[in-house]
């Protein structure tokens, strides 16, 4: 049985024109609503309206279009049934064959900043939705699509066969229930303003296993619209940890930057307009930890940083773009995974996704800390009597946007275009300024004249005096313990400048 006749309604209006012109080639009824009909009638297409179709115009500022017998009795009435035929000859459907929708934009709209209730109730779909689960429901006659990634394949199959098969129209229709349950669940979360959450995501892929080879792990979403795996063996549920936190570290920056990082901890971050350049500052902070660790950068992977980095084992190479030659010799590694990701990804962090986590009876869910804050102003945020240099200055810019993303307690000694010492996931601060301290000196590194960073505020002095003594002339720090008097007089007794952001970045 060949599909006869398609009814297409789309807010994502990519590829659309395109997806119904070769429809038509195939002899194709289109009918269509609003926006998309006019969209196809310019491209030249002939199209039938629905109101045309049903005999009943759309109405009610267009809140009534499709919800009429002859639409959905045309996806639902069984076909081979010979009862259900006899009544929709009788009451003249025809069979719809083909639904293409996709729902207004109802997430997008509520996570604009300034949304009104009004434009969010505008953008609930009512008629989108019902269509979607009537057309899915009978998807053993009826093909139907919510992603316009699934046009080409579709149309693969109508030009073999002049329909598709069972077995896509069930991977479809599950798509189906995937997207409206997702869609559901949005609203709901919106309008109960938090007292209820939930979250429906399609498998994007089976991981190889989770933090241990005995732990199953799988991934869920749309992973694939922000990375891309170009080489490499497949992922496990680390990778993916480590991918996301490198990605968001060199998204920090507008000038090109190279990162090394481990088990989700920068070890290393290096600036200059030369990625080989900025690769040499953040491998001489620690050169024993990139073992099997991740490189990362925020411009087009260049040959001469592949050829570096091609001699030390690592596990994955982040980049949002490979030069052929990067990407011929490192592809030489079989097991070496480079991974590209997308403009889109550093959109993301502009209007971040929340965390959640797994909690004992369900969910916990929190507010991304998608970018560091509490840099704006920093000239009027200083607290000791010496106003810092303006190096100082931009090494504690520089300082600030990398120690965010180090393991709590984090402390992290640097320059204005390169770090030097890290600590990172330590019980006291001060410990972790040891660790730090200890880390530059292995690397022959000196901290004379360096910024020291704190991801939250200094409890007592310890951490700033053994800062002070290792070499640091500067700090930069949220600020807020009872303590902060104390910290802020040992700062002026050794002559040095800091700054206190109001802001902490925590990161467990």
């Amino acid at each position: 049985m060949s599909i006869q006749r398609a009814l297409i309604s789309v807010s994502d209006k990519s590829g659309i024109v395109d997806f119904a012109k070769q429809l038509h080639e195939l002899k194709v009824e289109i009918l269509s609503t609003g926006g998309t009909a006019k969209a196809l009638r310019d491209a030249g297409l002939p199209v039938v309206e629905v109101s045309d179709y049903t005999g009943f115009p759309e109405c009610l500022d267009g809140r009534v279009k499709t919800l009429h017998p002859k639409v959905h009795g045309g996806f639902l009435f069984i076909r081979g049934n010979a009862e259900h035929e006899a009544r929709a000859k009788e009451l003249g459907i025809p069979p719809i064959d083909l639904l293409v929708v996709n729902l207004y934009p109802f997430e997008q709209t509520v996570a604009k900043a300034g949304v009104t209730r009004d434009e969010a109730m505008e953008n609930i779909d009512i008629g989108g939705p019902a269509m979607l689960r009537g057309a899915a429901k009978n998807h053993e006659s009826v093909t139907v699509i919510t992603d316009p990634a699934d046009y080409e394949p579709v149309l693969l199959e109508l030009r073999e066969n002049g329909d598709t098969t069972l077995k896509t129209r069930q991977m479809l229709a599950a798509k189906v229930y995937q997207r409206t349950a997702a869609y559901d669940g949005a609203i709901a979360n919106y309008l109960s303003g938090g007292a209820s959450f939930s979250v429906s995501l399609p498998l994007h892929t089976t991981l190889r296993y989770g933090d241990n080879p005995h732990q199953k792990a799988a991934l869920y979403g749309s992973f694939s619209d922000y990375f891309t795996q170009l080489h490499g063996k497949d992922m496990s549920y680390t990778n993916v940890l480590d991918i996301e936190a490198a990605a968001e570290l060199v998204c920090e920056f507008n000038r090109p930057v190279v990162a090394i990082l481990k088990h989700t901890n920068p070890c290393g971050v290096g600036l200059d307009e030369d990625l080989r350049a900025a690769w040499d500052k953040a491998f001489e902070t620690d050169k024993q930890a990139p073992f099997g660790g991740v490189i990362v950068c925020n411009r087009p992977l260049t040959e001469s940083l592949a050829r570096v980095i091609s001699g030390i084992f690592t596990d994955i190479i982040i980049a949002p773009g490979f030069d052929a030659e990067a990407r011929a010799m490192l592809q030489k590694k079989k097991n070496l995974r480079l991974i590209q990701y997308s403009e889109a990804f550093a959109r993301t962090l502009d209007n971040p996704a929340p965390v959640i986590k797994s909690a004992p009876g369900g969910l916990m869910v929190m507010d991304r800390d998608a970018r560091a804050r509490g840099l704006e102003g920093l000239d009027e945020k200083v607290v000791t009597r010496r106003q810092p240099s303006k190096d100082e200055i931009e090494a504690m810019r520089f300082g600030w946007k990398v120690v965010k993303h180090v393991k709590s307690n984090a402390i992290l000694f640097c320059g204005k275009d390169r770090t030097l010492g890290i600590g990172a996931g330590q019980m006291s601060r001060v410990d972790s300024c040891r660790i730090a301290v200890w880390k530059a000196r292995e690397a022959g590194l000196s901290l004379d004249g360096s910024v020291v960073a704190s991801d939250a505020m200094f409890p007592f002095a310890d951490g700033l005096i053994a800062a002070a003594e290792a070499g640091a002339t500067a700090a930069i720090q949220p600020g807020g313990s009872v303590k902060d008097p104390e910290v802020i007089a040992a700062a002026d007794e050794r002559g040095m400048a800091m700054c206190c952001t109001g802001v902490r970045h925590f990161w467990h």
